[in-house]
């Protein structure tokens, strides 16, 4: 039984989660619209280029999160899925996680948005296992912090790791589908390399390689 390791935006989804929970915020009044508008675009641009401070967008991401009551946020992260993500999950997607189901593999997605916006996505796609940026809760309120560390980069490499040994499973003839040149660290330690819709980094690397190529959209 081999690992299924599935990146989540821009790759089962036709979008990026994290970035769409910003405007979506900024369409509903919750934060500062100009400014929020501004810096979510500034920060995407950055993952994008591959030069993000991964901690300075989870300061900046999960503030909204300190600001609000849980129950008023998981109100509102259920209007979120309805209205933004449903629509752009991806068919093929969910086709391609449940051929890995048939043949006897685990699915897992792992993903560096966190786990607030992500765990009822893989529940919507029917996985069980999600590996995600944790979001810190004290006293049952979010601090606006973040619990271990973020996934991300070399970030998911080691929080799989802590993972398979907590599950007692390794990397032997696993799968890792992916959109992002950020997650090369993790794509070069699975045996079956795959670029999803990849962005142009990702798409050469993967070329020089011969790793498959795939277009779920």
């Amino acid at each position: 039984m081999a690992l299924a390791l599935f990146d989540l935006d821009n790759t089962l989804l036709a979008g990026d989660s994290d970035y769409l929970w910003g405007e979506f915020l900024v369409e509903r009044g919750i934060v500062d619209g100009e400014d929020y508008a501004r810096e979510n675009a500034r920060f995407y641009r950055e993952y994008q280029a591959g030069t993000l401070d991964i901690h300075a967008w989870l300061t900046f991401q999960l503030r909204p999160l300190a600001a609000h009551d849980p129950g008023f946020l998981h109100e509102l992260r259920d209007r979120f899925l309805e209205e933004r993500i449903q629509p752009i999950i991806l068919p093929a997607g969910r086709t391609l996680i449940e051929t890995h189901r048939a043949q006897g593999d685990t699915p897992l997605i792992i993903t560096a948005t966190n786990s607030f916006i992500t765990r009822p996505i893989a529940t919507s796609l029917g996985v069980e296992h999600l590996i995600a940026t944790e979001p810190e809760i004290v006293a049952g309120r979010y601090t606006g912090g973040v619990t271990g560390i973020p996934c991300f980069r070399d970030g998911k490499v080691e929080r799989l790791t802590a993972w398979m040994a907590e599950h007692r499973m390794n990397l032997g003839g696993s799968w890792f589908y992916s959109d992002s040149h950020n997650d090369l660290p993790l794509l070069q330690r699975v045996d079956h390399p795959v670029a999803v819709n990849p962005d142009d980094t990702l798409a050469r690397h993967a070329a020089s390689r011969a790793w498959p190529i795939l277009d779920l959209r």
